[in-house]
């Protein structure tokens, strides 16, 4: 079984999705410390041809606390009429602002829970089939931090092969996760372009960018443009 864990960051770039995509079972990290000005509740859309910053309201937002401690604040009806106006041109607007509603006005107001649904929305709507655990939720050691709390993940989970996103190839030890018979790999995006308008292409915009002008069946041609590095 391949396995990735990740924080839970609301409408993340293509990249997130392709590590969802590239494994069997998805571990949302939300018993972690949350990160102001981090991802988790922010990130951006096109907006006159430039990329423009979004952020979901967090109530008492600390990085003393876990994300899945925290609440979602009252923004989204705010939000939803930023992404209608930036995108209401876009060819797959219909459909894409209709998930977005389901998802931006979802009541759940825990913030793990919260953006956790928003990536099962995500994706039903592009029919991937990679298992949702939330890690609080895991009968884990909790004392264990770093690496070791991934290799104890992946022991809960028994987890064949773990794969990271390529930024954090510097925060594991290839022969720690030898030592579990467990195989490590990181992931690099391959991927391009795609058509936004008639500006000139902004890169790593949230998926909401990627949905707006991509059917499903491009979108999934995206998520297969990686390749796996030891």
């Amino acid at each position: 079984m391949k396995l990735a864990v990740m924080q839970p960051y609301l409408f993340p770039y293509l990249g997130y999705f392709q590590l969802l995509y590239a494994v069997d079972t998805f571990v949302i990290y939300d018993d972690v410390n949350y990160i102001n000005k981090g991802y988790i509740n922010r990130n951006a859309i096109l907006v006159n041809g430039q990329g423009h910053q979004f952020t979901l309201e967090i109530l008492g937002a600390s990085q003393n606390k876990h994300i899945n401690e925290l609440q979602v604040g009252h923004s989204a009806e705010r939000l939803l009429k930023t992404i209608m106006h930036a995108y209401r041109r876009a060819p797959y607007f219909k459909q894409v602002f209709a998930l977005l509603e389901l998802i931006l006005l979802n009541p759940e107001t825990n913030l793990a829970l919260f953006i956790g649904n928003s990536l099962d929305k995500i994706k039903a709507y592009l029919g991937l089939t990679t298992r949702l655990f939330y890690s609080s939720a895991l009968d884990k050691n909790n004392l264990l931090c770093g690496q070791d709390k991934i290799l104890d993940i992946c022991a809960c989970l028994k987890a064949e092969t773990y794969i990271n996103a390529i930024g954090g190839r510097a925060l594991y030890n290839p022969h720690e996760f030898n030592k579990s018979n467990i195989k490590l790999f990181f992931i690099k995006s391959t991927f391009g372009s795609y058509k936004q308008f008639d500006n000139v292409f902004v890169p790593n915009l949230s998926i909401i960018d990627v949905l707006m002008f991509n059917d499903q069946a491009a979108v999934l041609a995206m998520l297969q443009q990686y390749e796996l590095l030891s």
